[in-house]
């Protein structure tokens, strides 16, 4: 067997520097950029510095709900008693839902309740419905955020009000890699997120609607989530995400001066990144990346694929070259199994290894018979071809 490089794709890309713009001034404390798809950071701001997340606390909230909704323990019609600690948050001195203590009031509401208007009162009833107690559900949210690499995070209670000893803190890092878990894992329920205005009937009133607390979901730029945030010693911050042509970008910010400039300069964030950079998509997961030849094998090829997506995001400014190849000893021989690793495609950015992953194969390739072999190893030995 010899070593065998399988070219796959070029890509050149070229592009109008005279649209670009290599420097962005974020007015906040703090702030991150994401592309969604690769992974790329594409703008940093102090973003480890520790922050009082606020509301955006409540992120971690819905996906401790929507995981027990996934797994069935939980209904989104299930109705969960308010409680008379709930109902002391429902007023309108902060973000409220404005529930009634001894109320029923079901999963999907409440979770509306917190997502849409930020209801602090509805994180405490959806937090006590369903884990008892505040204290229990706070357990809960710090767990999971332990387990999807939140390393600088510690959560207090389930809404984000700083009330000592319950004190939040995280940094707009680990909001990030919260926001990226919440769209990626919860696709089914991230459209609460886009939600202009939450009407809800209430029991014993005239209904009321509100509006979303995040401004940039009416804007029609392609916003739809995260969430906002607001404390007097950090200011205003935001998780916000926007999805265009194809392309999602996620942006994190804490210290805005005003509301309004918490929109502005969000916007302002996730325009640079559309603008200046741009995501190609190279594999999906689970897909026929290509065919390699099998030696002895039932068939002469075996289809091979990638684990994970894989997509790379480059500057706008200046030309990029994108090469890749698979790198495998073949022929393979038979027999492969199903899922065995068959080689590595390397990833070149202008020349240089950018990424390498292992490549797989689809399927399960028998051995030929005796005589097959027989006829075929005769035929290398006169033709030299396989």
């Amino acid at each position: 067997m010899k070593t065998f490089l399988v070219k796959i794709l070029f890509f050149i890309i070229l592009f109008n520097n005279s649209l670009l713009k290599a420097e962005i001034n974020v007015k906040a404390k703090t702030a991150i950029l994401q592309d969604y798809l690769s992974g790329k950071i594409l703008y940093e701001k102090d973003s480890d510095i520790k922050i009082y997340p606020a509301s955006m606390t409540k992120i971690m909230t819905t996906i401790v709900a929507f995981d027990l909704l996934k797994k069935g323990e939980i209904s989104l019609d299930e109705k969960f008693l308010i409680s008379k600690k709930a109902w002391s948050l429902s007023n309108t001195k902060s973000s409220s839902m404005f529930i009634v203590v001894d109320d029923e009031v079901s999963v999907e509401n409440l979770l509306r309740g917190i997502i849409v208007v930020s209801g602090n009162d509805a994180s405490v009833a959806l937090a006590e419905g369903i884990s008892g107690s505040e204290d229990a559900f706070v357990e809960l949210m710090n767990a999971k955020a332990k387990e999807i690499g939140m390393q600088s995070t510690k959560f207090g209670n389930s809404h984000g009000l700083n009330t000592p000893p319950a004190a939040n803190f995280s940094t707009v890092s680990d909001i990030l890699i919260m926001s990226n878990y919440l769209i990626k894992h919860y696709p089914e329920y991230y459209n609460y997120f886009g939600e202009e205005e939450f009407s809800w009937d209430r029991t014993g009133g005239n209904p009321i609607t509100q509006p979303n607390t995040n401004t940039l979901v009416k804007k029609n730029i392609g916003v739809d989530g995260i969430k906002t945030g607001f404390l007097t010693v950090e200011k205003y911050s935001l998780a916000s995400s926007i999805l265009k042509n194809g392309r999602r970008l996620i942006a994190v910010g804490s210290g805005f001066k005003s509301k309004r400039s918490r929109a502005d300069e969000s916007k302002k964030i996730l325009t640079y990144g559309l603008t200046n950079f741009d995501t190609i998509e190279i594999s999906k997961k689970n897909e026929k990346l290509i065919s390699l030849d099998t030696w002895l094998g039932k068939k002469e090829k075996v289809d091979i694929y990638v684990k994970d997506d894989i997509y790379i995001t480059v500057p706008k400014r200046k030309k990029k070259s994108i090469n890749a190849y698979i790198e495998y000893n073949g022929p393979i021989p038979a027999p492969i199994e199903k899922d065995a690793k068959l080689g590595v495609l390397n990833i070149f950015l202008n020349d240089e290894l950018f990424a390498q992953h292992d490549v797989f194969s689809m399927e399960e390739i028998k051995k030929v018979n005796i005589i097959s072999r027989l006829i075929r190893s005769l035929n290398f030995l006169v033709w030299g071809d396989v």
